[in-house]
């Protein structure tokens, strides 16, 4: 059985009287790919934030490998091996791909050479080559999707937190980016990802966390909770689940 890479523990955050996340604990194995999904405003984005030390939780705890980063400040997490990309990309407009990959890069390297050498590696392995001298500005959505993928991969994580990294995408580039992140996590990359496109969480999660309203209602493979009544209910509002059994039964 698989090490436990991370552990979360009855984690919760409010701001103001909205509980934006209460209670919630997972478990994500090393090695593996996994999904956390839900409505929007279910809280996911704070999850991940409280995760990886953007955000302070109000109570419970955070291990990563073993280790209580509860709190950490996230240059801290980043260090040790975690690293998150965010849902809205913002490149250095002005700085070339490449340049901006080496600032990922430079976590572990100090000489500009050696992190400008992994920064084409990283390229390379997210289909950003032969974008490596176009400034970051000119790139398409797609693009900067890549580009926020490729500096988080240029930190040499350990595990990964993906934020919507397909939103925005059309079902070509979306088609292209899921082999990219399957990749990723075949070479050894623990992954978990916050993700609304259903076509990517079927093809690549492992398992699947579902949040709503801040609470985990559900868990297991993408099979099991996309058919769990809670799961619709949440996705497609009240006595949806009933109507979808009574039309299976008129089929």
């Amino acid at each position: 059985m698989a090490e436990t890479m991370l552990s979360v523990r009855d984690l919760s955050r409010s701001f103001g009287g909205l509980k934006a996340v209460s209670g919630v604990s997972l478990d994500v194995p090393q090695g593996s790919l996994c999904a956390l999904i839900g409505p929007n405003g279910a809280g996911k984005t704070t999850l991940f934030a409280l995760i990886s030390g953007f955000l302070k939780p109000d109570s419970g705890s955070v291990h990563f490998r073993g280790q209580d980063i509860t709190g950490n400040e996230p240059h801290r997490n980043a260090v040790l091996g975690m690293t998150r990309t965010f849902q809205i990309v913002q490149p250095f407009a002005q700085q070339t791909v490449r340049q901006n990959i080496a600032v990922g890069a430079h976590l572990r390297l100090a000489a500009r050479h050696a992190a400008l050498a992994r920064a084409e590696e990283v390229a390379q392995q997210v289909g950003l080559a032969a974008q490596l001298d176009k400034p970051a500005a000119d790139l398409t959505v797609a693009g900067r999707k890549r580009l926020e993928l490729a500096r988080a991969l240029a930190t040499q994580p350990q595990l990964l937190l993906l934020d919507e990294v397909l939103a925005g995408l059309n079902p070509s580039e979306i088609a292209e980016m899921i082999p990219v992140v399957r990749d990723i996590a075949a070479k050894g990359v623990t992954v978990l990802m916050i993700e609304h496109v259903m076509q990517a969480v079927m093809n690549l999660a492992q398992h699947v966390w579902v949040l709503a309203q801040g609470q985990l209602i559900a868990q297991g493979t993408p099979h099991q909770v996309t058919r769990d009544e809670k799961v619709i209910e949440a996705y497609l509002g009240h006595g949806t689940a009933a109507r979808l059994r009574a039309a299976e039964v008129k089929a």
